[in-house]
């Protein structure tokens, strides 16, 4: 490998790790907000926290990668036309058509990484998140009820659980205080189990136990019941998915399935590469600038089309996924033509006259 090749390739790619750590912390932030706010709905276990973060990442670093690379590269090249590095190496013959190979070497694997995520990575995550959940849901022991402590649930009630059996679903020894406008409602019983109606609401059944009933501030007016069994509602689970949903169903299964989400999901994964490939190329002549000219412009111009681009990605794939754009166009109307404008442009030297812009 050349000096020239080594020294290009450093600089791309501390500036693509330095702007991939900026947007992981970024996203780590929203995917947390999002977890967290499930979390206190009941609807996800507090105890799968960082591996459902670990795996929701796995779905976004399509979507993240791109960017990354494409502000990386932008950086890198505005650096050096700030410090006067890329009008030397263009008056010694090094052209764009030269810096391909270096450029390649970071872009190659990248490109190759966004595929696999997309591909393979991405949906795998998908269905674990989904087995993970439904598993955790059907155990009070990994949703949150530990034996021998007060537990809030997100409904405002406190319950106290004495024991717990091995796989999570028969209780014993339970008290659960619960507040219905200006009435408490307190509930003890020997036993109990959780059980299941339709795909998403959970219900505890108790047994053997007595309810008092009456007002929260003042007054007599309490009710004392004893019951054989006595049943009520946990929160709702988080939406459960079918096994046939595309999102969940493995790249080489979309290619058979002949339905319209189906193949909006498809062409929905095969999508990011292209993209990631196409906004690196553009990357070189979008960064072309005078020694003395801000470069921070030209940085928000490539954010500005990575937006515009994922954007119509996203509505490209809702359109699939109803009907309205035939399953044999897809999204290539989108990835191909940005794709050869990319190439056009970084072959063309970065000028763009043709465009009625100036380098």
């Amino acid at each position: 490998m050349a000096k020239l090749d080594r020294y290009l390739f450093r600089e791309f790619t501390q500036s693509f790790l330095a702007t991939l750590i900026v947007l992981l912390v970024v996203s780590l932030g929203g995917v947390m907000a999002d977890l967290l706010g499930n979390i206190a709905d009941g609807r996800i276990p507090a105890t799968l926290l960082l591996s459902q973060v670990g795996l929701q990442l796995l779905n976004y670093l399509p979507v993240i990668l791109p960017l990354a690379l494409m502000l990386g590269l932008l950086l890198a090249f505005a650096r050096m036309y700030r410090d006067s590095e890329m009008p030397v190496l263009t008056s010694i013959g090094i052209g764009p058509r030269r810096l391909l190979r270096p450029l390649l070497m970071l872009v190659g694997p990248v490109v190759a990484v966004v595929a696999m995520l997309s591909l393979w990575l991405g949906p795998w995550a998908d269905r674990t998140s989904e087995r993970m959940i439904e598993h955790a849901n059907r155990s009070l022991v990994v949703a949150g009820l530990d034996a021998g402590k007060f537990t809030m649930l997100p409904n405002g009630s406190v319950i106290y659980i004495g024991g717990i059996s091995a796989d999570g679903t028969q209780l014993q020894r339970i008290f659960v205080q619960r507040q219905e406008g200006e009435r408490l409602d307190v509930v003890t019983a020997r036993s109990g189990e959780m059980f299941f109606e339709g795909a998403r609401d959970r219900y505890m059944r108790l047994n053997e136990g007595f309810r008092v009933e009456g007002p929260l501030d003042r007054g007599r007016d309490y009710n004392l019941m004893r019951y054989v069994s006595n049943e009520f509602a946990l929160p709702d689970r988080a939406d459960v998915r079918e096994q046939t949903d595309p999102e969940l169903l493995p790249t080489l299964a979309l290619f058979s399935d002949k339905r319209a989400k189906a193949q909006a999901q498809l062409h929905a994964r095969l999508t990011p590469p292209l993209l990631a490939l196409a906004f690196a190329l553009i990357a070189l002549p979008l960064a072309r600038s005078s020694p003395r000219q801000a470069r921070y412009g030209r940085i928000m111009l490539g954010f500005l089309a990575y937006l515009v681009g994922t954007n119509l990605m996203f509505i490209g794939t809702d359109a699939l996924s109803k009907g309205k754009i035939p399953a044999l166009l897809g999204l290539w109307w989108l990835s191909l033509p940005l794709l050869a404008l990319g190439l056009w442009l970084y072959l063309r030297d970065g000028r763009m006259k043709r465009l009625g812009l100036k380098a």
